[in-house]
């Protein structure tokens, strides 16, 4: 293949046109083009993940709804000596179902949010192993919305056959406002 030089510049012309073509070519369309496509499968896998979370939320929905529903009814009223009296029924009524002693209940109310506050109380009783581990057994089964916050368990006697608890329960009161 013998060219003549006028030929063979205008073919190395050509030639480097299309090398300077596919070299702008790759630095101006191909390279922003291939990371716009890897950026959008980046987004494309992110948005499926959230999705699939999304979507097992909404499978959720109606056991949340179930708990919340129940926890909303089984709490305390807002009326303080409505709260109070309940956790104290409550109280007398575990103590009877279990044959424990109530020595003390110390009531405190804590405001810790504008949506709930809590009934607090520390609550001493005496009784035995038996006994008292029924009493706790009644506490926790019980719909109203009590939570067992801390347990002290002490020997009165060197057999341990007689013994005092003191237990600190909290009581939810839910000051939301009313739904429709």
């Amino acid at each position: 293949m013998n060219l003549d030089p006028e030929q063979r510049k205008k073919l190395l012309l050509v030639v480097a046109l299309v090398g300077v073509g596919l070299l702008l070519g790759d630095r101006v369309v191909l390279g922003p083009l291939l990371k716009s496509w890897n950026a959008r499968q980046a987004e494309i896998t992110e948005l499926k993940k959230r999705i699939a979370k999304g979507e097992q939320l909404v499978a959720r929905l109606k056991p949340v709804e179930a708990r919340w529903s129940d926890l909303a009814s089984n709490a305390l009223p807002k009326l303080t000596s409505a709260a109070e009296g309940r956790v104290l029924e409550a109280l007398d009524r575990w103590s009877k179902a279990a044959a424990v002693n109530v020595t003390s209940v110390k009531p405190q109310w804590k405001q810790l949010d504008d949506e709930y506050s809590t009934f607090e109380c520390h609550v001493d009783a005496t009784g035995n192993l038996a006994t008292l581990t029924r009493f706790l057994y009644e506490v926790e089964r019980d719909k109203l919305a009590v939570r067992v916050e801390a347990i002290e368990l002490a020997a009165r006697d060197t057999d341990a056959a007689q013994l005092t608890l003191g237990l600190h329960v909290s009581g939810l009161v839910l000051n939301l406002p009313e739904r429709r």
